[in-house]
């Protein structure tokens, strides 16, 4: 029986949004079949993404998308300056400007093959759509609407409508995904609750036409203006589709949740700009900032990704990528599910590794919205020579210093680990900081593989994507007859690939690890030796006193101790326990006579703590 056999459809996908898209694209991509129903006709009035994030053209690179995206309608000129006003663009000033180049002239960085792209969702989530599309095996259903569902062992029957005949239908799948927005109805049908700040701005979103918009003012062209008056930071304008259409936000606050009369928006189009000029409204939404995750992120066969997962402040851009990222490991868990060789704990894993990402963007979008709206109220600032000129020169340098941090994000992008997943086993490599503004490429298991250009436009991370890959790097590597077997009899579908090329043998760490970890004995009788050498290193270091290096060559003693548990077919966890209590009593003995000298355990001396842990053994 094949995988659709029992089920009207294996994988049912509840919205068509970007990451809804994304999800059936990557499912289909796979050879996974699904179907996806949304209850709009696909229609989009309101563009809300418009960053297409590094780590989302990566997988875009994987589908085989990135001259799609390249190709979307954004001119590729345009440039991406993020400027900030004081009054009006027409007879105010600008205080600061963050230059970034048009799409045109960026450059990926060294540590991607890709770059980030500007494409709003208008014209991304076409693209998405195509792509699914592309699979006879994925069925995208528009006007077609998610009523509820019922769970038992065996999958979820759902019941949804049809908007255009009228009419109700029944689908039996094995499992959903809600990737239906904020206002989830299958994050309600499953009992899961949000947990955060459900208000932190109430803001409005106001597109309008003006074909001759940059000819109003002098100012430089750019794809944001963040407007400041007396009171603060009230607005921005942004160049939505890089030609006639322009995307205004009016900044409320947490307290007032209203709707702007026409006049209102009149005037505050022309509050902002500063003149009169023609202009047509397209759309007005008021809509909600909010900084919210789920409690978990799936109720049996029923798993939320997106907005229904996490709702973010669109402060970075995070919102639609952390989506992307959602549907991506969920993807390939569900296919292996499907297919046999994913074992029943797989999907669980779902929640310990996208969660904390979820929690890690939503707050740093918070932030961002913060170090945006920081600017005090000053009555002085748009008084023009003298004491205005200087407060404009503060304001301006010190919000322009605050924001970097929302216009340089590639650690947020790329720098996420799944460390807290039962599916990742640590081999004790360096933990590497997790910054927001930069990105240090890690082999630390959980962690983004490294990128490596291997000539001819290709990258290490061409070879990752359907099947699980192991990379054999350098002439050394070990044998993979075993593991390939083990797979075989699993069923579990592995590509090797032999790499050795000297950048890559660096990227990844080769020799480096391995002298660390504590696999290089050939028979267990050489264990002890090199047990014997690692305690040599950690006597000479505690004979010269170094703190510090003897803390480095400890842990590597127990992370070897940790692997013999390993080789012996011991589970490590299981032999810790046992030691725990012992380890536990000892050190709060050393602890607590430490404490009544009223020293602490940094202050004292080797050989005085070794004196206390020997007496801590006969207590």
């Amino acid at each position: 029986m094949g995988i659709s056999d029992a089920y009207d459809t294996p994988i049912l996908i509840v919205g068509a949004g970007p990451v809804g898209l994304a999800l059936a694209g990557d499912l289909g991509w796979r050879g996974t079949p699904c179907t996806v129903v949304e209850q709009s006709d696909g229609s989009i009035y309101q563009p809300r993404q418009d960053l297409v994030g590094i780590r989302t053209m990566e997988f875009c690179r994987r589908w085989g998308i990135v001259a799609d995206v390249e190709a979307s309608p954004y001119p590729r000129d345009y440039p991406q300056d993020n400027i900030y006003i004081a009054g009006s663009l027409a007879d105010g000033w600008e205080i600061g400007r963050h230059a970034s180049p048009a799409m045109d002239d960026a450059r990926p960085p060294p540590q991607s093959p890709q770059r980030r792209e500007r494409c709003p969702q208008n014209m991304f989530d076409p693209i998405l759509a195509r792509f699914a599309g592309s699979f006879e095996h994925v069925v995208v259903r528009y006007n077609t609407q998610f009523v509820t569902l019922n769970q038992d062992r065996e999958g979820v029957t759902v019941e949804v409508e049809d908007l255009e005949g009228g009419g109700r239908e029944t689908l039996r799948t094995r499992f959903v995904v809600g990737c239906d927005g904020a206002a989830s109805r299958v994050r309600e049908a499953i009992g899961i609750s949000m947990t955060g700040n459900p208000a932190l701005t109430y803001t409005i979103n106001i597109i309008f036409r003006s074909a001759g918009f940059e000819s109003l003012h002098d100012k430089p062209r750019g794809y944001r203006f963040i407007f400041l008056d007396e009171s603060g930071t009230w607005a921005t304008i942004v160049a939505i589709n890089g030609r006639d259409q322009w995307r205004m936000s009016i900044i409320g606050n947490r307290h007032e949740k209203r709707e702007l009369r026409a006049d209102e928006i009149d005037a505050a189009i022309r509050r902002a700009v500063g003149s009169d000029f023609d202009y047509e409204i397209l759309s007005v939404v008021p809509w909600t900032r909010r900084e919210l995750v789920a409690e978990r992120l799936s109720e049996g066969n029923a798993f939320l990704a997106g907005d229904a997962a996490h709702c973010m402040s669109p402060t970075g851009g995070f919102g639609m990528n952390t989506g992307i990222g959602d549907a991506v490991d969920l993807s390939w868990k569900l296919t292996a599910v499907l297919r046999g060789w994913g074992g029943d704990g797989l999907v669980a894993t779902y929640d310990a590794e996208r969660r904390p990402v979820g929690l890690r963007n939503v707050t740093e979008a918070s932030g961002n919205l913060g170090r945006m709206l920081s600017p005090a109220s000053n009555a002085d600032l748009l008084v023009p020579g003298g004491e205005g000129d200087r407060i404009r020169d503060v304001v301006g340098r010190d919000l322009a210093a605050a924001m970097q941090r929302e216009w340089n994000t590639l650690g947020i992008h790329l720098g996420y680990r799944y460390e807290a997943s039962p599916i990742v086993w640590s081999d004790a490599s360096p933990v590497p900081a997790d910054e927001v503004m930069s990105y240090t490429p890690s082999t630390l298991p959980g962690a983004r593989a490294p990128h490596v250009a291997l000539g001819a436009g290709t990258s290490t991370l061409d070879v990752i994507g359907r099947e699980a890959v192991l990379l054999r790097i350098g002439p050394a590597a070990p044998d993979a007859a075993a593991l390939i077997a083990a797979a075989a009899e699993r069923e579990l579908p592995i590509r090797v690939v032999d790499v050795d090329e000297p950048a890559v043998l660096e990227a990844y760490e080769v020799g480096k690890k391995a002298a660390k970890v504590g696999f290089e004995w050939e028979k267990f009788e050489d264990l002890g030796e090199k047990l014997a050498e690692e305690f040599n290193e950690v006597e000479a270091a505690r004979d010269a006193g170094d703190r510090q290096q003897l803390e480095d060559e400890v842990g590597d003693l127990l992370f070897m101790a940790v692997n013999v548990a390993r080789y012996l077919n011991v589970h490590p966890e299981t032999a810790l326990k046992r030691t725990n209590a012992k380890f536990r009593a000892r050190f709060g003995y050393v602890e607590q006579q430490l404490g009544k000298q009223g020293r602490t355990f940094e202050e004292s001396s080797l050989d005085e703590m070794e004196a206390l842990w020997q007496r801590a053994k006969k207590i």
